[in-house]
């Protein structure tokens, strides 16, 4: 029996870990399995993809690589090493993403146990940033942070910036035409609608003219200046099928921990993504990859955290 999943506080510090990654619309589409107290099992929730605007369900394979990574850096700074299957019975289980057999007893890290300490801190922010940019350094830490997960992040320049936030807008125009998203979007948003969800402290203002660096819900309150040079980056993996998409959600959630480490904000502009696979249009693809998040990095003010399910809900008998 591993320390670490030993008594049902040592499991719960687990979850609660794991439950605390973002997630698309914060659906938190996961569920857990702990496996004769030796293992943890991460599943896909079927109830809570989003079918419209996530029909391959790479958007919840993205989060539920989040919600992984954190798994694993619970069961490090336990004092144990996660020892990783990723997809290991894609026939017989295809909603079984992952299994973390919890191993032998290391020393912890500091790095490890510093980034564990900043997963309540991490937040998303559609709050404006200032014009302060990221210096050098932090970006650097940023990609190599990416990188040790297997994917890339690539930092746009201010011309790629300027093309993909009128791409944006574009494809955000398109989306509130389809009914069926809105209705889909409306669901996880609507003030009171869920305990869950985004609620509308979470949605940030309006820019007072378009095309603006965070996404639009229909429900902003209010109106703000942005910044008026955005810092975007995209995160890419060489392929674009599961295990890439589980990839980008460990690498996504290193980024945003390290970026936090900094006291640097994140959001996510993924309109262009969430359009391409709603129509099952061909992926424009880079020369270093295929993209799988749109990310805003910046300086902004504290944010309230959304809502987060029990940890008692996360667990699958």
């Amino acid at each position: 029996m591993s320390a670490s999943l030993a008594t049902e506080l040592g499991v719960r510090r687990l979850l609660v870990a794991a439950g605390q990654a973002p997630s698309v619309l914060n659906t938190q589409p996961w569920r857990f399995h702990v496996v004769r107290r030796e293992c943890v099992e991460l599943f896909a929730d079927p109830d809570r993809r989003l079918r419209i605007s996530d029909p391959r369900g790479r958007n919840q394979y993205v989060s539920c690589g989040a919600a992984l990574f954190n798994l694993r850096l619970a069961i490090r700074t336990a004092g144990q090493r996660p020892m990783l299957w990723l997809l290991p019975s894609p026939e017989e289980e295809p909603d079984l993403l992952a299994a973390v057999r919890v191993g032998e007893t290391s020393p912890v890290p500091d790095e490890h146990r510093e980034l564990y300490d900043l997963i309540p801190v991490r937040r998303t922010s559609r709050r404006p940033f200032t014009s302060r940019r990221l210096p050098p350094a932090v970006l650097a830490e940023l990609r190599r942070a990416a990188a040790r997960e297997g994917a890339t992040l690539l930092p746009l320049d201010r011309n790629a910036t300027t093309d993909l936030l009128d791409y944006a807008a574009i494809a955000e125009d398109e989306l509130a035409r389809d009914h069926e998203y809105r209705a889909e979007l409306a669901a996880w948003t609507i003030p009171g609608a869920r305990s869950d969800g985004m609620p509308s402290y979470t949605h940030g203002p309006r820019a007072p003219k378009g095309p603006y660096p965070v996404r639009d819900f229909g429900r902003q309150v209010g109106e703000a200046r942005f910044e008026e040079h955005p810092q975007l980056a995209a995160l890419t993996t060489m392929s674009d099928g599961p295990l890439d998409w589980l990839t980008a959600g460990q690498a996504l959630q290193r980024v945003l921990l390290v970026a936090a480490k900094h006291d640097v904000s994140a959001s996510f502009l993924n309109q262009p993504l969430d359009l391409r696979d709603m129509r099952r249009r061909r992926d424009p693809g880079h020369r270093r990859g295929h993209p799988q998040m749109i990310i805003r990095f910046g300086y902004g003010p504290y944010v309230a955290r959304s809502p987060r399910r029990p940890a008692e809900e996360l667990q699958t008998c």
